[in-house]
């Protein structure tokens, strides 16, 4: 390991000590998470992983203020973890991520799968993920995709107004 690389590290590392357990615990199950989604983008088929996506929920709905608390700390640390992860971790590793830890603590969100026209590219493709009218994770440009799919699947009208 370089010397700049060590001295980054031990930052992070002094940095994520500093963090309450709370904090340290959440960072960590997001890490798992985007390894399990990168995963299973990496071997499933797709209609594997939205099957996956859109498991029922086993939990009650926390309430309200519990339930924003938690989508916030889980968008943190999805973003937080996301680009320092040795593995690629884009749109579709942290929605699904995000996906699997909100509807573990019962929060009902929705992943979403677009596509969109690019000049470059042809054809990009984008993940986000919501709860409700809330952004969880890549809702800053969802506006640029049309919907292709929703996991768990909604209904026209739901859709409409979630883009």
């Amino acid at each position: 390991m370089k010397t700049a690389e060590r001295i980054k590290f031990i930052n992070l590392l002094r940095k994520f000590l500093r963090l309450s357990w709370q904090d340290r615990f959440l960072l960590l199950e997001a890490i798992l998470w985007l390894g399990v989604a990168g995963l299973a983008i990496a071997v499933l088929p797709f209609r594997n992983i939205g099957l996956l996506a859109a498991r029922q929920i086993r939990r009650p709905k926390p309430p309200d203020p519990v339930r924003l608390a938690q989508v916030r700390r889980i968008r943190w640390a999805i973003v937080a973890t996301a680009g320092r992860v040795p593995w690629r971790a884009v749109c579709f590793q942290q929605g699904l991520a995000a996906q699997f830890m909100l509807r573990r603590r019962g929060i009902p969100s929705v992943l979403y799968y677009g596509a969109a026209q690019d000049d470059r590219s042809g054809l990009s493709t984008h993940v986000w993920v919501r709860d409700g009218d809330l952004e969880v994770v890549g809702g800053e440009i969802a506006c640029r995709f049309a919907i292709l799919a929703t996991f768990p699947p909604q209904n026209s009208e739901m859709l409409t107004g979630s883009s």
